[in-house]
This record gives structure tokens, C-alpha cells and sequence, in this order.
């Protein structure tokens, strides 16, 4: 071989000559982490420091002269800004980290770089054998996606798990073998931290949490009680995580395997690293510039759909400790897999986790924080249509994972959000004095201000299902001060809408009242008894209508419709255009009238009872007879009487409000009992 060795003057120094061995083409010069078109060759595997110059046909006979290349099926651009290591640059360690498992087809291995001429000298690294031809073309494919991301050096290091080189070689059955060196970042994975027992106090000594970095995510101080320690740490892992997925999205890729088990936390950088890269996706198949671009966009749109998807259960899974157990996680994911809107997952997750209220649980507490954003951030992470999940960038600017420092301006759709939590949360606390009456009819009040659903076919979508009742701004009796005649506990008091065809207005209102007769003299306590249910159905029509708002004494108005007390402007002008709602409110001056669903009953009602007191209660008509009297004392009229239901004043994919002809408003949420 022709070849002339010489040392690099000083403008030459700035290059390095890296070979790869018998498949280098000639007229190639790499630098390293860099491909530079140039005439020369090598005849080392190695690294070298000095350049080596050979004629094209001592390349060539090199390498027509040996095996077939284990990695033929790589393009050599596609290895030329990466490090080919041989398996003597490394010294094994004699363990392997539990948060490094990897897939049936991978062997993994620690070791540490033990080449004196490498950059990596004694840094610590990962070996992934990859022993199929499927994960070959997953290391491959890391490789590629390497090329995409390394112009923005400081990003890929970051956010990225840093994917060093490769090793090549042949078995002594002939096989290939490919071997990719990626990046150590701790031991364990971000499930693993979560694991642990002293998860909390572990992660903020190793993410360093002081007053400095917690400033990242808008906070200004550090311990504090448990749930608030939780959620600086959850504002801090998450924004992360978003940053490094937007910036795979911002270089069109789709990460595909967004897991709590493929993401790892480096103690140097403190810095999440989003996996290997393995099997990520382009968003443009064919590239943007050809008649396929609506195709492209809709790819483009799924895929972003998906990996906010994945963030979604990430983040779910560190909220929510229980959906580490993967039978409740399994119920998790079915309730959305079958198409439930995960606006109504707080309601689900209640029931799921068995709890009436969400004040025992530090995770449904940090959700319930700031008006309900945490269950806002969630739902629109999980949204059903990729089209109408949230952006990396939208979340990053979302109120949950801001902290107090920064002032977020809420979107309307927070705020409407806000509202509802926020009276569902007051609602549960089962206080019923009159401030907390007072508190709730405002924030009902504010709800039908901004209803965003207020034309009849936003209706017709959203109006069936069935709808758990959970408050009345009208009349409250109990049991407590009272002697009736028969002891019945309420139970489930709900209200199932189902519209009897797409194109009819046709609608038929259901309400079902489930009750127990409590026997016994200790019943405060011993609640068991005989069980009852009283259903009653009745058609209606749904139209539009005006709900309108008079000025001075109440009075009758040839509008098409209006009704009593709750439409007193000069008593709610002051309360809902004053203050913080100033702004939120779509109008500057008070209107006179706002539309409204209009709902007219038909004259068919049927009511059915059921009173299942065994063998002994079939002739017993006295006991069902004052049982049904004290459900009608105890139940809002217009559950009973449901022509007393005039109109729909607010709807959305959470909660209904229906008013009544005597002007008191009912609220209810959507109930997942029938999931």
C-alpha cells in the first residue's frame, strides 16, 4: 500500500482521521462527530491521531479482500459522525444496573472506556448487544436520528441519552454482531426512582433542589409540606421531559416510546434523557414538498398526538402512585381506550381509587390544586382525537407546571374549568351554611355566563349520557332534626338523557332515585335496610331560547323565556362584572338576556317503583307509600316532576346545569357508574 505518513501541521490539527476498518470508502476524510468530503483512506479500525493518505486502490483491494461487513446493511454516511469502538477499548465492569434492562433481544453490559487516545477516557458508558436483526436496525436507527439532533450540541446532551459509537464484528459462527455505546446516566430508571420507598427526599438530593433551581419552574422556595414538595418535583421532571420532546418534535421525530421505565435521570447534568432513540419516527414519510402534504400533516398531527399521549400516562403514573399497580392501571387505560372523554377522570378515579373525596390522597390533592388545573393538564394530554391533544409547548405554559412566581393569563378554557371544579370541591366539603350556598350559586352563576356550548346542536352532542346529580341551590332537608315516618338514605340520584335519533329534537329525560329504607332504631349509625328505586321518564323537545335578566321588581315579559329570582340583574351585575371576573367575561356591560337550551316536556310520564323487602314486603303498601313520601321531601322537586326542568343554562364534557320554573339552578357531573 502506497501510503505516506507524516505529522499534521498546525492547520491540519483541527482534523482527526477516523477509520472503520476494511469497508472505508477512499475519498473520504471524517473528523470526528463530523463527515468531510476529502481524498484519503485508513488502514486502522481504530481511532488514530495521525493522517493517513493511501491511493483509492489499496482501499479497494482492502476491501475485496476479506468478509462481508456485519453492518453492510448500514450506509457508511450514516456511521461518519459517531466513534467505531473494538471491544479492547473497554474494561467490563462486573455488574449491570437494574434501571439498563432491556428489551429479549438486547444484552447489556457497564464498562468503562480504557482507551488512553479516546475523548471518552475513563467515562463510564453503556454496551446494548443487540443480537436480532430488529434491534440492529433499532441501533441503526439511533445512529440516523444522532444526525438529525447533534448540530444543537447543547440540546442532544441535554435531553438526550448521548449515543457514543458502536462495535462491529463477526462471531465465530459467522454471525454479525453490532454492539451500540450510548451514554451512563445513573443507575436507575424513572420508574425505578418512583419505587422507591424514599422517592421524594432521594430525587430533590439528587436533582440538588435549591432555591435556585426551583426558580426554573417559577417557584421560590423549597420543603415545605408533602404536597407541595411533590408537585415542585413533578413541575421539575415534567417541564423537562416536555423540553426534550419538543425538541425531537421541533426536528421532526416522534419519539414512540415515551415509558417511565426508557427515561433516566443524570445526576451530572440533572437533566432528564429521553432514551435512545431506537424507534423514532419521522413525521414526513416523503419529505414536505410533494403532493402528499395533507397526508404528511395528518401523520405529522397523529404523531404528536401520540407522544403527548404516552406524557399523559407518564405523568398520570407520577401524580397518581396507585397506577403503579398495573391491575388499576389497567383499569385506567381501558376507561379510555373505550372512548369516555378523560375530562370526567377525576370522577372515575374517585370511585376507582374508593374514595367519596380526594382529601386523603397527596395525589388527587396536587391534581385538585389551583381550581382543578392538574385534572385540565391531564385530560388534554389524554384528549380522545390527536387533534385535540395539547402541544409540548401549550403544556409548558399550562398553570399546573408554572409555579406561583410566574402569572400565567389563564385561557378561557381554564377558567371555565376552574369554575366547575372549583363549586364540585366546595359542593363535597358538605358544608352547607350560607356563605358556602352563597359561594356555589356565584360560581354556578359565573358558569352560565361563559357557557361555551350554547347553541342547540352543541347540546344535542354533549346532553346525552347520564349525568350524577350533586347539588341544588333550592330547598335542603335532611334527616337529622326530623322524625318522619320512614328512615331513607339517599343514595345515587342521577339523570340519563338519550336523544332517539340524529336528526330529531326528540329527546327522552330518565330520572332514577336509588334509596334505602333504614329499619333499624340505631340508624345513625347502621345504615343497612331495604333497598328501593324510584325511575321516572318523560319526553322532551330541545330549542333554542333566552334566558333574560330584569331590572327592578320581577314582573312577566313577552319574551320567549324568563323566570323569577336568579334573573334579578341589579343583584348579580355587581357580584359578576367586579373583581378578578372583569376580565374573564366576554362582554363589558351586563347583558340584558343570554341563550339557552330550551327543554318542553311531554304529557307521557311514566313512574315505576321498585321495593324489594323479600318475602314479607309484598303486601306491605304503607311502608312503600311513606318511603316514597319521604323520597319526594328529600329530593329537589324537578327530579321527581320533571316538567318542572325549563331550560339548560350551561353544558360542557363535565358538568350540566338545568334550571327549574321556580328559578333554582341543579348541577350535575357526568357520571361514570355505567363504565
Amino acid at each position: 500500500m502506497a501510503a505516506v505518513l507524516r505529522a499534521p501541521s498546525l492547520a491540519e490539527r483541527r482534523f482527526e482521521a477516523v477509520g472503520f476498518g476494511r469497508s472505508l470508502s477512499p475519498a473520504r476524510m471524517i473528523r470526528r462527530g463530523r463527515l468531510r468530503s476529502r481524498s484519503g483512506g485508513s488502514s486502522r479500525g481504530r481511532m488514530g491521531t495521525v493522517r493517513c493518505f493511501s491511493s483509492s486502490s489499496s482501499s479497494s483491494s482492502a476491501g475485496s479482500s476479506g468478509a462481508v461487513s456485519p453492518i453492510e446493511f448500514l450506509e457508511e454516511e450514516d456511521l461518519g459522525h459517531v466513534i467505531r469502538f473494538e471491544m479492547s477499548d473497554f474494561k467490563m465492569l462486573d455488574r449491570v444496573s437494574a434501571g439498563l434492562g432491556g428489551r429479549g433481544d438486547e444484552v447489556v453490559f457497564e464498562a468503562v472506556v480504557d482507551d488512553e487516545t479516546s475523548p471518552l477516557y475513563n467515562t463510564r458508558v453503556v454496551l446494548r448487544r443487540l443480537t436480532s436483526t430488529q434491534a440492529q436496525r433499532r441501533g441503526k436507527r439511533a445512529i440516523e436520528v444522532l444526525k438529525k439532533l447533534v448540530h444543537r450540541r447543547l440540546m442532544y446532551h441535554s435531553y438526550s441519552m448521548q449515543v457514543h459509537g458502536y462495535v462491529s464484528s463477526q462471531t465465530s459462527s459467522g454471525d454479525a454482531s453490532f454492539t451500540l455505546v450510548h451514554g451512563y446516566h445513573g443507575s436507575f430508571s424513572l420508574r425505578h426512582w418512583l419505587n422507591q420507598s424514599d422517592w421524594l427526599p432521594t430525587l430533590e438530593a439528587t436533582l440538588a433542589l435549591d432555591e435556585e433551581s426551583v426558580r426554573r419552574v417559577g417557584d421560590d422556595t423549597v420543603g415545605g409540606p408533602t404536597v407541595s414538595r411533590k408537585l415542585r418535583i413533578i413541575r421539575v421532571l415534567m417541564r423537562d421531559l416536555l423540553i426534550g420532546v419538543n425538541y425531537l418534535h421541533s426536528h421532526g421525530l416522534a419519539h414512540t416510546e415515551l415509558r417511565l421505565e426508557n427515561v433516566h435521570i443524570s445526576p451530572v447534568d440533572r437533566h432528564i434523557k429521553v432514551g435512545i432513540l431506537g424507534n423514532a419516527a419521522d413525521f414526513y414519510e416523503d419529505g414536505q414538498n410533494n403532493t402528499t402534504l395533507d397526508n404528511n400533516m395528518d401523520r405529522r398531527q397523529m404523531m404528536i398526538g401520540f407522544d403527548m399521549r404516552c406524557l399523559g400516562f407518564m405523568m398520570a403514573k407520577m401524580v397518581l402512585r396507585e397506577l403503579m399497580d398495573p391491575l388499576i392501571f389497567s383499569k385506567f387505560k381501558t376507561f379510555l381506550v373505550k372512548g369516555h372523554d378523560p375530562s370526567c377522570l377525576r370522577e372515575f378515579l374517585l370511585q376507582t381509587l374508593n374514595r367519596s373525596s380526594s382529601s386523603g390522597n397527596v395525589g388527587l390533592q396536587m391534581l385538585d390544586r389551583n381550581w382543578g388545573a392538574g385534572w385540565n393538564l391531564l385530560s388534554s394530554l389524554l384528549a380522545t382525537k390527536p387533534s385535540k391533544r395539547m402541544s409540548c409547548l401549550d403544556a409548558l405554559r399550562h398553570p399546573f407546571l408554572c409555579g406561583p412566581r410566574w402569572r400565567i393569563t389563564p385561557s378561557m378554557d381554564i377558567i371555565q374549568w376552574g369554575l366547575g371544579s372549583t363549586a364540585v370541591r366546595i359542593i363535597e366539603e358538605y358544608i352547607y351554611s350560607r356563605p358556602q350556598r352563597n359561594r356555589i350559586s356565584y360560581f354556578i352563576e359565573l358558569m352560565e355566563m361563559l357557557n361555551p356550548n350554547s347553541k342547540p346542536k352543541n347540546w344535542f352532542e354533549l346532553l346525552p349520557g347520564t349525568w350524577r346529580l350533586i347539588y341544588c341551590t333550592g330547598r335542603h332537608v335532611g334527616l337529622t332534626l326530623r322524625q318522619p315516618p320512614a328512615r331513607v338514605l339517599i343514595g345515587n340520584v342521577s339523570l340519563t338523557v338519550s336523544r332517539l335519533s340524529k336528526q330529531s329534537r326528540d329527546l327522552s329525560f330518565t330520572s332514577s332515585v336509588d334509596f334505602t329504607v333504614m329499619t333499624g332504631r340505631d340508624w345513625p349509625h347502621d345504615k343497612t335496610g331495604v333497598d328501593g328505586q324510584l325511575q321516572v321518564n318523560s319526553p322532551f323537545k330541545l330549542m333554542s331560547g333566552k334566558r333574560l335578566y330584569l331590572k327592578g321588581e320581577k314582573n312577566t315579559t313577552s319574551g320567549r323565556f324568563s323566570f323569577g329570582e336568579s334573573t334579578d340583574m341589579d343583584s348579580l351585575a355587581p357580584k359578576l362584572l367586579a373583581g378578578r371576573w372583569r376580565k374573564a367575561m366576554p362582554f363589558k356591560e351586563f347583558p340584558s338576556s343570554l341563550r339557552v337550551a330550551k327543554l318542553a316536556s311531554g304529557e307521557n310520564v311514566d313512574i315505576t317503583m321498585t321495593f324489594d323487602d323479600g318475602e314479607k314486603g309484598r303486601g306491605n303498601v304503607v311502608q312503600a307509600r311513606d318511603a316514597l313520601r319521604e323520597v319526594r321531601i328529600q329530593l329537589p322537586p324537578e327530579m321527581f316532576d320533571l316538567s318542572r326542568i325549563v331550560c339548560g343554562t350551561f353544558v360542557d364534557a363535565r358538568h350540566l346545569v338545568l334550571r327549574g320554573v321556580n328559578g333554582s339552578a341543579l348541577l350535575f357531573a357526568r357520571s361514570c357508574l355505567d363504565q
